[in-house]
């Protein structure tokens, strides 16, 4: 059984930017040599915000369901096991068990029309 990693190096192209389409969140898995990464990014426009697939909480990841990571409007991440409401823009719980914690930030960016960890 491989480790479930928090992080990944930088440079690693994730697709390009229409994978995921404006407003919505898409689940990426890296398998590594020292184990899996489990992550997921938000699109904002020509932007994108990721973070680490696990809930503050319990430690599960968020979205029970393939990249339904976002509230039914789109404007929040929520944890579809406990309820909790994540901000886009910085990962902070703003509602439900785990307020005031915040999720794990995976850092990205957008080169050429193109997604990478950064």
């Amino acid at each position: 059984m491989s480790e479930r990693l928090t992080a990944t190096p930088p440079g690693v192209r994730l697709g390009p930017l229409d994978l995921i389409a404006d407003g919505a969140a898409r689940n990426f898995v890296l398998e590594m040599k020292a184990g899996r990464f489990h992550g997921f990014a938000v699109r904002s426009g020509d932007s994108v915000a990721g973070y680490v697939d696990r809930c503050p909480h319990m430690g599960l990841p968020l979205a029970q369901q393939l990249d339904a990571y976002l509230t039914g409007s789109g404007d929040m991440i929520q944890c579809s096991w406990h309820g909790a409401l994540f901000r886009i823009a910085d990962g902070q719980c703003v509602g439900g068990p785990c307020a005031g914690a915040a999720l794990t930030p995976w850092p990205l960016t957008v080169r050429d029309g193109a997604i990478f960890t950064a």
